[in-house]
């Protein structure tokens, strides 16, 4: 799992790699990018300057780092901490899932702490989110044939911004698997939602939908939703059409 040269290793090891990559003017830019100001969506978050090529370097390296060391950098006030620990929650989950080294009980242990960090508020990014939940609660659900776990819907019925962003982004493992149920069930729960990156999540997902599942499908749900829909969702969602027919459901709002 990871890779011959991929090591178990701490938290601690894991902090000084990433901190070799750190840099202090691209953390003061990288913090401004994901609004870490007063009343901003990310308020009060830490960065070090790590890259993601960086970080997935590190990833690679700790590929087998233990769950206890893991929940330690996901307890971190530090963005590249967490992001790392989800991105090798993410690669063990995906070692576990291979016919050659299946392990439901591994699979199991990750969708379960990874739900706990979630709902502790430590994936509270949109690229934390969108880079974790598709594998982590969407891969989980989708082979386990649960598209109509009500996980879905009580992440989707969350006062949490990130615990309705993961939800909606866990059907991403579903429409890339050609079931678009899910995302068609969440999808008319949050036209109302406040939150912009809401709105962009699940256009994004509507546009998958037609793309890779059912341009039919996602032409019904514009028919019957349009009007309703905040102006960047539907931007999101009928990216992929032609002009004209942007333009007339753009017309509808």
């Amino acid at each position: 799992m990871g890779g011959a040269d991929a090591t178990a290793g701490t938290a601690d090891e894991v902090r000084a790699a990433l901190a070799e990559h750190a840099s202090p003017e691209r953390a003061a830019g990288t913090a401004r990018f994901f609004k870490t100001g007063p009343g901003e969506y990310g308020e009060g978050d830490r960065f070090i300057g790590t890259t993601l090529p960086a970080t997935r370097a590190v990833v690679a390296r700790f590929a087998h780092l233990p769950p206890a060391e893991v929940g330690a950098l996901l307890a971190s006030d530090v963005h590249e901490h967490r992001m790392t620990a989800l991105l090798i929650m993410v690669r063990q989950f995906q070692a576990a899932s291979r016919p050659r080294t299946r392990d439901d009980a591994a699979r199991a242990a990750l969708h379960e702490a990874y739900l706990d960090a979630v709902r502790g508020g430590r994936v509270n990014n949109w690229d934390l989110v969108d880079t974790s939940a598709p594998v982590l609660v969407g891969g989980f659900l989708l082979e386990s044939g649960r598209g109509d776990d009500p996980l879905f819907d009580e992440l989707a019925a969350s006062a949490s911004l990130w615990e309705r962003r993961v939800g909606v982004l866990a059907t991403l493992a579903f429409l890339k698997a050609g079931d678009g149920e899910p995302t068609l069930r969440l999808a008319p729960r949050l036209l109302d939602d406040r939150e912009d990156l809401m709105h962009k999540a699940v256009g994004w997902m509507l546009r998958e939908l037609g793309k890779r599942v059912d341009r039919g499908a996602l032409l019904g749900f514009l028919d019957e939703y349009a009007p309703r829909m905040p102006r960047t969702m539907l931007s999101y969602a009928t990216e992929h059409l032609a002009p004209d027919e942007r333009a007339a459901y753009r017309a509808m709002r």
